[in-house]
């Protein structure tokens, strides 16, 4: 069996229990870094109406977010789509926000037209993308000219200093254990840490976006560097 194949069955496993781990395991906090990075969007978005394309979109926990937050910033969304590789997942999405559609897809094989979208987010699922540069060039194709790409992703860690050492034992012992027991997979709780591990530092996926056509706008890291956002923005056709 292909990686990607088996790291989306095992996003199906848990998917039950996917909501509910990762309040717990986050202590909540992970929604506030979701906040973060769109209200940054918005912020460098000058169109009042977007369309909206969240990629690895789970059970909808940025679905949920992007409709409740485009108000507040004068935001109308035209189209919001959800696409992710996981048929379970996609199930709860489609309960939680019935009037949302959603697409089984892989992140990079988009079933999606040339510039049609203003804004694509991926939260937390970038890392588990095993042909991430293909991933990376089909956003680009789907987004217009000047639209944004949010991405929101734990990189991989500095070690050294007593932070780190603190983070590092939760992601390593408490994480596991405690991700084992809410959703009865203890692997795949294991899964999450070494996925950060093998994943890029944020300089190695600055490039990897330039490689595919974008330009930083911004990088923001939230709770000591644990979780990081980048904003970029596809180059127009004559800045190639």
């Amino acid at each position: 069996m292909q990686k990607q194949e088996q790291i989306v069955q095992m996003f199906d496993k848990i998917a039950p229990s996917y909501d509910k781990a990762n309040r717990i395991l986050s202590f909540g906090v992970d929604k506030s870094w979701r906040v973060a990075g769109i209200k940054r969007v918005f912020e460098n978005t000058p169109q009042k109406s977007v369309d909206i394309v969240d990629i690895a979109c789970g059970t909808g926990d940025m679905i949920e977010l992007w409709q409740r937050l485009a108000p507040k910033f004068e935001r109308e969304i035209i189209s919001l789509k959800g696409i992710d590789a996981s048929e379970k997942m996609l199930e709860i999405a489609k309960r939680k926000f019935p009037r949302v559609e959603f697409t089984q897809a892989l992140a990079q094989n988009l079933p999606l037209k040339d510039e049609s979208a203003d804004i694509i987010s991926i939260s937390y699922g970038l890392r588990n993308v095993v042909e991430r540069q293909q991933a990376l060039n089909e956003f680009n194709r789907v987004l217009k000219n000047g639209g944004l790409l949010l991405i929101l992703e734990f990189t991989k860690r500095e070690k050294g200093g007593l932070l780190a050492l603190c983070r590092d034992f939760y992601l390593k012992r408490i994480l596991p254990t405690l991700g084992g027991l809410i959703s009865r997979d203890k692997a795949a709780y294991e899964y999450l840490p070494n996925s950060i591990e093998d994943f890029l530092g944020k300089d190695e996926l600055i490039k990897e976006l330039e490689s595919a056509n974008f330009s930083l706008v911004r990088v923001e890291s939230f709770s000591f560097g644990i979780s990081s956002a980048f904003i970029a923005q596809k180059k127009a056709q004559n800045d190639r």
